[in-house]
């Protein structure tokens, strides 16, 4: 009788400690949400935050999603998507599944709950491998091994999955690593120190394959688990200050521009300065020709005036040793040879005067070809952007040869001017010299021919043989000077010939300078062409660029569902399994557990 008392007063007591077991607050908690279970809620926004496990190769494990709601009016709120188990994190009430229907009662303010998906695949195909000393191996082998490890990740799109995920978000990948285990890092992440360790992270941009690497030297070989979270590239970039970039290839494409007008200008003065050496080349032909004409004439001068000389010679020793015998039949003559030698000199000086025009058209030619030349000098630092302009390097090079060669041909002219201005007032002088020669000779024929038309000859004679004697004596002097006159006209006529020759090779010169100085315009023009519009266009690359990597319009979209309205943001939490040297299994003695409150009451009744 009294066990049973006692067992009255133990159940009431039973039914007394669950009122203040409960904590503060929840009773009328659950109150709250018994009594709106009947109404409607309404939430203002959702999250979702994906977790998911993955082995240490990367393969899927375990997914499970928790849903957040900031509930502004108490009641019954739907959501939905297809979970394998379903867990209320906010309070005791429950949550009911129907096909891809999720509903439950929920207070005013936050609201969790977690749905369970390990069938779910992830926005991110994501594959893990390891080389130790240059060999894959499997990541449960590696566990406590010692050399160089090489860990690779490759991160790509799951095409199975919606691709906006893939397009918008942004994957941070990090691995913490003991000291004690790697050493030596090397890696294209980032390094920072994280406590005691170090801590390697990469980030993937959105719309990016990327593969990873991690390497480093280690002993008995452990990896704490990765950590992989994605969150959308929601930032906005604003556009970077262009002026100054633009500004300095403005001033860049000016440059470019002067560059191309100068190459025009050069073109324009190589193609007069290619016509006038053509006008010179063709003006020293004639005057090598006129010169080697009269060259050729000049042996037979010389051989016409022995003859005179000879004749002289002669008439004037018979005068002397045969006075009273004279036969002067050859005296007689002596006026006509005369006269024809007055007539090869007037051929002379009129080959003299044609030589002369020649020689003033094609040096006139010459002069102004010269002075096309233009004088301002082009520096090595100008020469240096030429080549670095994009131009034909191989026509740059012909170009500067070219310059080089006409200039030093416009100096070695400006040396030897004197010398040509020398040679037009020679000309006319040896001509003004053999015009008087002829005339003297002209008037001595007229002067013998009269001398014995009238003659007496007893009289006359002795006077005749000093006259001839006289003039025999002038005639070798004259017949010495036309030998040295024709002996230069000889060199002349040879040096010439050296003269000519390089004429016509610096007109071959010229012909190829215009050809590459075109070919140079062409090249400049098209390189300005193709660069004036370049900060136009690096403006219009950098705002497509930030175009792309911009996400900052991008509306969230539920991953559980096309259904759930008002999702507010989607994370990814990812974490690798650990790779850890397995610790030898004990086996432990049972510890009885103390007995408590309630056992110990319950013994009482026993």
């Amino acid at each position: 009788m009294r066990k049973k008392r006692i067992l009255h007063v133990l159940m009431a007591t039973v039914l007394v400690v669950p009122s203040f077991l409960v904590p503060a607050g929840a009773s009328d908690h659950v109150a709250a949400a018994t009594g709106a279970s009947q109404n409607a809620g309404e939430y203002s926004s959702k999250d979702e935050v994906v977790y998911a496990t993955l082995n240490a190769n990367g393969e899927r494990q375990e997914v499970y999603v928790v849903n957040v709601f900031d509930v502004i009016k108490a009641g019954k709120i739907v959501d939905y998507g297809t979970y394998a188990n379903l867990k209320n994190l906010t309070d005791l009430s429950d949550i009911n599944q129907k096909e891809n229907k999720v509903e439950f009662t929920a207070p005013k303010g936050k609201f969790y709950y977690q749905g369970d998906k390990n069938d779910a695949a992830l926005p991110w195909d994501i594959s893990i491998s390891y080389l130790l000393d240059g060999k894959q191996i499997d990541p449960e082998e590696l566990a406590g091994k010692d050399g160089h490890v090489e860990i690779k990740i490759q991160t790509s799109a799951n095409e199975n999955v919606d691709l906006g995920f893939f397009e918008n978000y942004l994957l941070q990948i990090s691995l913490n690593l003991d000291p004690a285990i790697f050493d030596n890092i090397k890696t294209g992440g980032m390094v920072a120190n994280a406590g005691k360790n170090k801590q390697v992270t990469f980030t993937v941009m959105p719309e990016q394959a990327e593969e990873l690497s991690v390497e480093a030297n280690v002993v008995d070989f452990e990896l704490q688990g990765m950590q992989i979270t994605a969150v959308p590239q929601s930032m906005s970039i604003e556009a970077p200050d262009m002026k100054e970039m633009t500004g300095e290839m403005n001033s860049l494409t000016d440059a470019i521009e002067k560059i191309s007008n100068g190459v025009g200008e050069l073109n324009n003065g190589v193609s007069e300065l290619d016509n006038g050496v053509a006008s010179l080349r063709d003006g020293s032909g004639q005057y090598q020709n006129g010169i080697s004409n009269i060259n050729g004439k000049s042996s037979e001068l010389i051989d016409a005036s022995v003859s005179i000389d000879q004749g002289l010679t002669s008439m004037s020793n018979s005068l002397s040793e045969n006075s009273g015998k004279m036969d002067l039949t050859a005296l007689k003559k002596l006026p006509e040879g005369l006269t024809q030698l007055a007539d090869g000199l007037r051929q002379t000086a009129a080959g003299l005067t044609k030589l002369n025009e020649n020689y003033v058209g094609a040096y006139n030619s010459l002069d102004k070809a010269m002075v096309a030349i233009p004088d301002y000098e082009i520096t090595e630092e100008e020469i240096k952007a030429l080549k670095n302009s994009g131009a034909d390097s191989d026509v740059i090079d012909q170009l500067v040869e070219t310059y080089s060669a006409a200039r030093s041909a416009k100096g070695t002219y400006s040396a030897v001017k004197k010398a040509f201005d020398a040679v037009e007032p020679t000309l006319l002088e040896v001509n003004g010299s053999v015009t008087e020669m002829a005339k003297n000779l002209d008037k001595m024929s007229t002067d013998i021919s009269s001398s014995l038309e009238g003659m007496n000859v007893a009289d006359s004679l002795g006077e005749l043989q000093r006259g001839l004697a006289t003039l025999s004596t002038n005639y070798k002097e004259f017949h010495s000077g036309l030998a040295s006159y024709t002996a230069g006209v000889a060199q002349l006529s040879s040096s010439y010939n050296d003269v000519h020759a390089g004429i016509v090779e610096l007109s071959g010169g010229t012909g190829e300078l215009e050809a590459g100085v075109d070919e140079l315009d062409e090249g400049t023009d098209t390189l300005y062409q193709s660069t004036k519009d370049m900060p136009e266009q690096m403006k219009k690359e950098v705002d497509q660029m930030i175009a792309e990597f911009d996400k900052s319009d991008f509306d969230a979209e539920s991953f559980v569902s096309a259904e759930n309205e008002k999702v507010n943001s989607v994370q990814f939490v990812i974490k690798t399994e650990s790779i850890e040297i397995e610790e030898p299994e004990t086996i432990e003695e049972p510890v009885e557990e103390e007995k408590g409150f309630w056992a110990r009451l319950m013994n009482l009744f026993k």
